[in-house]
Order: structure tokens, then sequence, then C-alpha cells
């Protein structure tokens, strides 16, 4: 990483995991301290669900779980809505449509104006995305490709990276990662996302109603008509996303598609003069993040990771099951070697270097961090073998054990290279001339408000 004595490389040779724009980087810092609140209340829920379910009063816990507000389908003469879903369903099918919105908020802004419209500086956080999904996916097939049951249908469950875990670790282990590296982990994180419902609505769709499909695009369409228009009525927009989801849901296609899609029609630049003023989609994306984060995923966490153990035997059995042991090594090895392998081809082949003052093992390490699979891999789990059936138990605690082992190591290597970011965190503070800005943003000809040649 560029220190405040060297300025923006002006060379033909370019840099992996160099510093972006002030604005770009002061945006990123924002959303992973909304992200960290976020993972600490996604941890407390899925520990308080792990604990219930392994307490004599684990019924209540499922009880709780499977119970569902509406018995019944409803049915409206001309076709009947099946929205008679448990309560834990409802948290996936439902409260995760919240949080693929925002991810679609997200990625809207990466492809506009952020990292990702820049092709550049695009190519290593989605090299590294890819390389980090292939992987893991190869290895768990490795352990399934024979395995009975339908193991091989688990594919995915190793491929996501569940951001809001891994920020909410960073900031336990109080790690100051460096702008160039926590810029590369929220886009890495992003580019999975949209990998990961991209899988989600090809290969976990069963059956596809055409018509229902063909009604959810009506209600996405007037919202994109409203948002395109600088229309953002709640009470507008709000009916029209809950009609866009029930008829995503009713189509066959995951529900939480529908939420991506919603989120892809927001503006992200302003029409009027104040263009340095956050535009519709980081607007809304500030309105939503904190119920997404704060709400939406931690009692998606409580209802999705109750898993009932059985003592030390029971985790010894559920991690014989294949399932089990490709998740685990696909999430701890398969993510740290798709990453930094990808990220090391990606080098070799551009000839680009790391950034000044970075070495191979931060790359490891935060390509162990990206190993934590959640929120996501838990949804696929569930996609894949059925919601509470004994493979989808063996899914669980697949997903824990693997994403404790890569807390762990990634733990043990951040820290060890904890001295060397503080010492680059406290040079990205420096800002002599009391003018805002940090100073490392501004050696050089450097436009704080763009990003380095």
């Amino acid at each position: 990483m560029n220190s405040s004595s060297t300025p923006p490389s002006t060379s033909g040779s370019s840099r992996l995991f160099s510093r972006g724009s002030f604005l770009e980087d002061s945006r990123i810092a924002g959303v992973l301290r909304a992200e960290t609140t976020g993972g600490l209340l996604l941890i407390a829920g899925a520990l308080i669900a792990i604990v219930w379910a392994n307490t004599p009063w684990s019924g209540t816990y499922e009880a709780i779980r499977d119970f569902k507000p509406i018995s019944e389908p409803l049915d409206l003469g001309l076709f009947s809505l099946h929205l008679d879903l448990s309560l834990g369903t409802w948290a996936a099918d439902g409260l995760l449509a919240i949080f693929f919105f925002v991810v679609g908020l997200e990625l809207k802004r990466e492809f506009v104006a952020g990292d990702l419209r820049d092709p550049r500086r695009a190519a290593l956080p989605m090299a590294a995305a890819v390389g980090g999904m292939v992987a893991p996916a190869l290895i768990y097939l490795a352990w399934n490709v024979t395995a009975a049951n339908g193991g091989p249908s688990g594919w995915a469950i190793p491929t996501a990276t569940d951001i809001a875990f891994a920020v909410a670790i960073l900031a336990v282990l109080s790690t100051h990662l460096p702008a160039g590296l926590r810029t590369f982990l929220l886009t890495l994180a992003v580019v999975d996302d949209l990998l990961a419902i991209t899988i989600i609505a090809l290969f976990y769709t069963e059956e596809l109603d055409l018509a229902f499909l063909g009604l959810g695009l009506l209600p996405i369409l007037l919202f994109a008509l409203l948002v395109q228009k600088r229309i953002f009525r709640g009470m507008l927009l709000i009916p029209l996303a809950l009609i866009a989801w029930v008829l995503v849901h009713e189509s066959g296609v995951h529900a939480t598609v529908a939420g991506v899609l919603l989120g892809f029609t927001v503006p992200v630049l302003r029409r009027d003069e104040d263009s340095d003023k956050p535009g519709l989609a980081e607007h809304l994306e500030h309105l939503v993040r904190p119920i997404s984060a704060g709400f939406a995923v931690p009692v998606f966490a409580f209802f999705a990771a109750g898993v009932t153990v059985g003592g030390l035997s029971g985790l010894v059995e559920s991690l014989q099951d294949p399932v089990a042991i490709g998740i685990v090594t696909g999430l701890v090895v398969g993510k740290a070697v798709g990453i930094t392998g990808s990220t090391w081809l990606l080098a070799k082949f551009t000839k680009a270097d790391l950034d000044d003052e970075l070495s191979w093992i931060d790359v490891v390490g935060l390509s162990l961090l990206a190993g934590i699979g959640f929120t996501v891999s838990l949804l696929i789990g569930e996609l894949a073998f059925g919601s509470s059936s004994e493979r989808d138990e063996h899914v669980k605690v697949g997903v824990l054990v693997g994403s404790l082992l890569a807390v762990l190591l990634a733990s043990i290597v951040l820290r060890a290279r904890n001295r060397v970011y503080k010492s680059l965190w406290e040079a990205e503070q420096v800002d002599k001339d009391h003018d805002d800005i940090p100073d490392v943003y501004q050696t050089g000809d450097h436009d704080p408000a763009t990003p380095p040649a």
C-alpha cells in the first residue's frame, strides 16, 4: 500500500490492493462499520439458537421455528397463493429478500460508480470471487460426487462468503486492515453474492411457473419506473415490492431473487448539480441496511443455525458425512486456495505487483477470512436438502465448524500482521492541513475524489 511519502504509481505497472479514492474509501469504511454491528447481532442470534437447540427445551425452539402463521394456502378463486410457510421459511424467503435488496443496491452502485466500473480495478475482486467459488465447489464434489442421497446437489454450499460475519470478526480482533484490503473484501463479497443469487436462481429452482414469473415482472417494472423518476415514497414502493416478492415466490424461483432485481432498478447517479451527494441507491441503502443487518439477517440466523448436535458423539457422527466434510474443507481450504490462487495468477498474467508494504501472507489471511460462509451457505443448504432434514442438520454442522476454523486460522494470520496494518492505518489518518481529507490521498497530483492511476 502507498505510504504517505509515496506518490501513487504512475508507471506502466499496476498495483494490486491499491488505495481507491478518498470518497470511495470513506463509503467503504461506513458500510463496514454498519456491517460490524449487524455481524455481531448475527453471531448472537446464531449462538442463542445453537445453545437453545441443545438444551432440554429444544422442542420449544423447534415449535417456534416450525410454527405457521398461515395454516393453509390462500384461495383467491382463479389461483391460490402458497404462503402457508413456517416462521423459519418466512425468515429464509422473506427476510433474506431484504438482505438481497441491499445486495442489489450495492452491486448497482459498484458497477455504476464504484470499483467495478473500472475494468482494471474490477478484475481483481471478480477473479478472486470466481476462484473463491470454483475451488470450494470442486473440493466439495471431490468428497461427494459418488455420495448417496443427493450429496452432489450441495456443491454450492461452501462457495458463499458472509461479509457481516467476517467484518464482525475483524472488529473483535481489532485488526486495522488498510483501505485497499477493506475495499477488496467488501467488493469480493458483493460479487460473491451476485454469483450466489445467480446459482440459486439457475440451479435451485425445481419447478418454474412462467405465468407467475411474468406477472412478477410487472410490479418490478412499475417499481423501476417510479424510482427512475425519483419517486421513492414508501407507500408506493413497499406494496409493489411485496407484490413482486409474492409473485416471484409463487413462480418457483427463490423469492430472494426479487430483492436483487428490485435493487438493480434503483438509479445510482444524481441528475442535479449536487453530484457529490448520495444518489437514490445510496439513500435507500442507508435506510434499508439497518433493517437488513440489524433484524433480517440475525433473525434468519436464529432460525437457521439451531442444530441439535447431540454431544460430542453427535458432532463426530455429523462430521463423518461426506456433505459436512466437503463443506468444511471447501470453506477452509477451497476459499484460501481459490482466492489466493486466482489473485496470484492475475498478478502473473498482468505483471502486476502487490501494493507497497503488503505481502502474499496478507492475501492468504483475507482468503481464510472469506471462508466464513454462513447466511447464504445455510440458505443453499436448505434449498439443496430440505429444511430440517437430517442432511440439512449435517449441513449446519459443516457450515458452523468450517466457519469457526476459518475464523481461527484467519485470526492467527491477521493478528500476526496487525502491527503492519496499524502503522498503515495510522498513516491514512494524518491530516496536517486540517481539510478533513487525509494527506495520504493528496500525494503528488492525486485527486482525492478519483482513484490513483
